[in-house]
Protein backbone atom coordinates (compact mmCIF):
# COMPACT_ATOMS: atom_id res chain seq x y z
CA UNK A 1 0.00 0.00 0.00
CA UNK A 2 1.35 3.62 -0.83
CA UNK A 3 -0.11 7.06 0.08
CA UNK A 4 0.68 9.83 -1.95
CA UNK A 5 -0.57 13.36 -1.14
CA UNK A 6 -0.58 16.82 -3.72
CA UNK A 7 -2.20 20.02 -3.33
CA UNK A 8 -5.36 21.77 -4.90
CA UNK A 9 -6.71 20.31 -8.47
CA UNK A 10 -9.66 22.91 -9.03
CA UNK A 11 -11.44 20.32 -11.57
CA UNK A 12 -9.52 20.25 -14.29
CA UNK A 13 -7.71 23.33 -14.02
CA UNK A 14 -4.31 21.96 -11.96
CA UNK A 15 -4.85 18.63 -12.21
CA UNK A 16 -2.32 18.36 -14.75
CA UNK A 17 0.44 16.74 -11.96
CA UNK A 18 -1.47 13.63 -11.84
CA UNK A 19 -1.06 12.40 -15.41
CA UNK A 20 1.20 9.67 -15.67
CA UNK A 21 4.62 12.18 -17.02
CA UNK A 22 4.30 13.79 -14.20
CA UNK A 23 3.73 11.08 -11.59
CA UNK A 24 4.76 7.90 -13.34
CA UNK A 25 4.62 6.44 -9.69
CA UNK A 26 1.34 5.32 -10.69
CA UNK A 27 1.94 2.69 -13.17
CA UNK A 28 2.54 0.48 -10.68
CA UNK A 29 0.10 1.40 -8.51
CA UNK A 30 -3.68 -0.28 -7.57
CA UNK A 31 -6.94 1.28 -6.80
CA UNK A 32 -7.66 -1.48 -4.25
CA UNK A 33 -4.69 -0.81 -2.28
CA UNK A 34 -2.98 2.60 -3.36
CA UNK A 35 -4.56 6.35 -2.62
CA UNK A 36 -3.74 9.70 -3.84
CA UNK A 37 -4.93 12.37 -1.47
CA UNK A 38 -6.00 16.04 -2.87
CA UNK A 39 -5.53 18.17 -0.13
CA UNK A 40 -9.08 20.52 -0.85
CA UNK A 41 -10.45 22.81 -3.49
CA UNK A 42 -10.63 19.34 -5.80
CA UNK A 43 -13.86 21.09 -7.39
CA UNK A 44 -14.83 17.66 -9.04
CA UNK A 45 -18.41 18.38 -7.44
CA UNK A 46 -19.11 21.93 -8.32
CA UNK A 47 -22.47 21.89 -10.42
CA UNK A 48 -23.14 18.37 -11.89
CA UNK A 49 -22.56 19.46 -15.60
CA UNK A 50 -20.54 17.00 -17.92
CA UNK A 51 -17.60 18.54 -16.65
CA UNK A 52 -17.92 17.05 -13.26
CA UNK A 53 -19.06 13.65 -14.77
CA UNK A 54 -16.15 13.87 -17.17
CA UNK A 55 -13.61 14.84 -14.07
CA UNK A 56 -14.94 11.86 -11.91
CA UNK A 57 -14.82 9.05 -14.54
CA UNK A 58 -11.46 9.89 -15.43
CA UNK A 59 -10.31 9.66 -11.96
CA UNK A 60 -11.84 7.01 -11.54
CA UNK A 61 -10.23 5.41 -14.12
CA UNK A 62 -6.77 5.95 -12.69
CA UNK A 63 -5.06 3.36 -10.87
CA UNK A 64 -5.36 4.42 -7.77
CA UNK A 65 -8.02 5.70 -5.34
CA UNK A 66 -8.86 9.16 -4.72
CA UNK A 67 -9.46 10.42 -1.70
CA UNK A 68 -9.70 14.65 -0.87
CA UNK A 69 -10.81 16.97 1.75
CA UNK A 70 -12.92 19.96 1.06
CA UNK A 71 -11.26 23.38 0.27
CA UNK A 72 -13.07 26.72 0.47
CA UNK A 73 -13.60 26.49 -3.62
CA UNK A 74 -16.23 23.51 -3.84
CA UNK A 75 -19.98 23.20 -3.93
CA UNK A 76 -20.35 22.43 -0.22
CA UNK A 77 -24.57 22.18 -0.85
CA UNK A 78 -23.92 19.19 -3.63
CA UNK A 79 -21.17 17.49 -1.17
CA UNK A 80 -23.37 17.41 1.74
CA UNK A 81 -26.62 15.71 -0.45
CA UNK A 82 -24.23 12.70 -0.70
CA UNK A 83 -25.19 9.42 1.95
CA UNK A 84 -22.62 10.07 4.54
CA UNK A 85 -20.91 6.47 5.04
CA UNK A 86 -18.19 5.00 7.09
CA UNK A 87 -14.88 4.32 5.97
CA UNK A 88 -11.61 3.51 7.43
CA UNK A 89 -13.35 4.52 11.68
CA UNK A 90 -14.22 7.76 9.62
CA UNK A 91 -17.68 9.42 7.78
CA UNK A 92 -17.02 9.93 3.98
CA UNK A 93 -18.98 10.87 1.01
CA UNK A 94 -18.68 8.33 -2.01
CA UNK A 95 -18.40 10.27 -5.34
CA UNK A 96 -18.08 6.96 -6.79
CA UNK A 97 -16.30 3.37 -5.49
CA UNK A 98 -12.61 5.30 -6.45
CA UNK A 99 -13.34 9.26 -5.21
CA UNK A 100 -13.56 9.56 -1.59
CA UNK A 101 -14.24 12.62 0.25
CA UNK A 102 -12.89 12.49 3.84
CA UNK A 103 -15.53 14.50 5.58
CA UNK A 104 -14.02 17.25 8.10
CA UNK A 105 -13.00 16.70 11.68
CA UNK A 106 -12.67 12.78 10.84
CA UNK A 107 -9.77 10.15 12.08
CA UNK A 108 -8.72 7.74 9.43
CA UNK A 109 -7.04 4.83 9.80
CA UNK A 110 -5.00 3.66 6.67
CA UNK A 111 -2.48 1.02 6.61
CA UNK A 112 -2.04 1.32 10.27
CA UNK A 113 -1.51 5.51 10.31
CA UNK A 114 -4.01 7.62 12.15
CA UNK A 115 -4.91 10.18 9.95
CA UNK A 116 -6.83 13.44 11.04
CA UNK A 117 -8.77 15.34 8.15
CA UNK A 118 -10.67 18.78 8.74
CA UNK A 119 -11.50 20.62 5.67
CA UNK A 120 -12.71 23.98 4.90
CA UNK A 121 -10.86 27.44 4.59
CA UNK A 122 -12.28 30.90 3.73
CA UNK A 123 -12.52 32.42 0.62
CA UNK A 124 -10.63 35.90 0.50
CA UNK A 125 -12.40 36.87 -3.22
CA UNK A 126 -15.82 35.52 -1.69
CA UNK A 127 -16.93 39.32 -1.74
CA UNK A 128 -16.65 38.76 -6.26
CA UNK A 129 -18.10 35.59 -6.20
CA UNK A 130 -21.68 34.98 -6.32
CA UNK A 131 -23.50 32.84 -3.17
CA UNK A 132 -24.74 29.69 -4.37
CA UNK A 133 -23.02 29.59 -7.60
CA UNK A 134 -19.52 30.26 -7.18
CA UNK A 135 -19.43 30.58 -2.58
CA UNK A 136 -21.08 28.96 -0.23
CA UNK A 137 -20.86 29.74 3.28
CA UNK A 138 -20.42 26.12 4.48
CA UNK A 139 -16.96 26.49 3.23
CA UNK A 140 -16.43 26.96 6.61
CA UNK A 141 -17.21 24.48 9.84
CA UNK A 142 -20.16 24.27 11.42
CA UNK A 143 -19.71 24.01 15.32
CA UNK A 144 -21.20 20.68 14.92
CA UNK A 145 -18.13 20.03 13.03
CA UNK A 146 -15.81 21.48 15.39
CA UNK A 147 -16.97 19.82 18.34
CA UNK A 148 -17.01 16.27 16.14
CA UNK A 149 -13.74 17.19 15.67
CA UNK A 150 -12.34 17.43 19.58
CA UNK A 151 -14.39 14.44 19.61
CA UNK A 152 -12.90 12.06 17.30
CA UNK A 153 -9.35 13.42 19.08
CA UNK A 154 -10.14 12.77 22.25
CA UNK A 155 -10.76 9.15 21.29
CA UNK A 156 -7.25 8.62 20.23
CA UNK A 157 -5.79 11.22 23.08
CA UNK A 158 -4.92 14.07 20.68
CA UNK A 159 -2.29 11.64 18.76
CA UNK A 160 -1.83 10.78 15.22
CA UNK A 161 0.47 10.15 12.44
CA UNK A 162 -0.86 12.59 9.83
CA UNK A 163 -2.73 16.39 10.05
CA UNK A 164 -4.60 16.98 6.85
CA UNK A 165 -6.50 20.59 6.71
CA UNK A 166 -6.46 22.59 3.47
CA UNK A 167 -5.88 26.24 5.32
CA UNK A 168 -2.54 26.48 7.78
CA UNK A 169 -3.25 27.46 11.68
CA UNK A 170 -2.92 31.10 12.44
CA UNK A 171 -0.05 30.77 14.40
CA UNK A 172 1.65 29.12 11.42
CA UNK A 173 0.49 31.86 9.26
CA UNK A 174 1.68 34.42 10.60
CA UNK A 175 5.37 32.99 11.56
CA UNK A 176 6.01 31.75 8.47
CA UNK A 177 3.62 33.45 5.99
CA UNK A 178 2.78 36.24 7.18
CA UNK A 179 4.59 38.41 4.31
CA UNK A 180 2.24 37.06 1.52
CA UNK A 181 -0.94 36.21 3.12
CA UNK A 182 -2.89 38.84 5.59
CA UNK A 183 -6.76 39.40 6.33
CA UNK A 184 -7.03 35.45 6.42
CA UNK A 185 -7.46 35.16 10.67
CA UNK A 186 -11.12 33.33 11.16
CA UNK A 187 -12.75 30.85 13.31
CA UNK A 188 -11.16 27.93 11.31
CA UNK A 189 -7.16 29.22 11.38
CA UNK A 190 -7.43 29.94 15.27
CA UNK A 191 -9.24 26.31 16.00
CA UNK A 192 -6.22 24.74 13.92
CA UNK A 193 -4.19 26.86 16.37
CA UNK A 194 -6.22 25.67 19.51
CA UNK A 195 -5.64 22.01 18.53
CA UNK A 196 -1.82 22.70 19.42
CA UNK A 197 -1.73 25.00 21.89
CA UNK A 198 -4.67 24.24 24.08
CA UNK A 199 -5.20 20.21 23.52
CA UNK A 200 -1.48 19.42 22.92
CA UNK A 201 -2.45 17.80 19.66
CA UNK A 202 1.06 15.36 18.56
CA UNK A 203 1.58 14.54 14.74
CA UNK A 204 4.51 13.66 13.14
CA UNK A 205 3.44 16.04 9.76
CA UNK A 206 0.73 18.29 8.99
CA UNK A 207 0.24 18.57 5.30
CA UNK A 208 -2.08 21.85 4.09
CA UNK A 209 -2.70 23.17 0.53
CA UNK A 210 -5.01 26.43 -0.25
CA UNK A 211 -2.09 28.57 -0.85
CA UNK A 212 -0.66 27.63 -4.12
CA UNK A 213 3.22 27.07 -3.35
CA UNK A 214 5.37 24.13 -2.27
CA UNK A 215 7.46 24.31 1.20
CA UNK A 216 8.31 22.92 4.10
CA UNK A 217 8.42 24.21 7.44
CA UNK A 218 9.14 22.53 10.25
CA UNK A 219 7.01 19.95 10.75
CA UNK A 220 4.43 21.52 8.26
CA UNK A 221 4.65 21.05 4.54
CA UNK A 222 2.43 23.52 2.28
CA UNK A 223 1.64 20.98 -0.97
CA UNK A 224 0.71 22.32 -4.30
CA UNK A 225 2.16 21.56 -7.27
CA UNK A 226 4.31 18.05 -5.72
CA UNK A 227 3.13 14.81 -5.81
CA UNK A 228 4.79 13.19 -2.64
CA UNK A 229 4.81 10.36 -0.32
CA UNK A 230 3.25 10.30 2.76
CA UNK A 231 5.69 10.48 5.53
Amino acid sequence: MSIYITGDTHGTIDWEKLNTGNFPEQKCMTPESDYVIILGDFGGVWDGSDEDRYVIKTYSERNFTTLFIDGNHENHDMLDKYPVEEWHGGKVHKISDRVIHLMRGQVFEIDGLKIFTMGGAESTDKYHRKEGISWWPRELPSEGEYEEALRNLEKVNYDVDYVLTHCAPERYLAVHMGSIIYGCENRLTEFLDSLILEHGLKFKRWYFGHYHRDANWDAFSIVYSRIRKIG
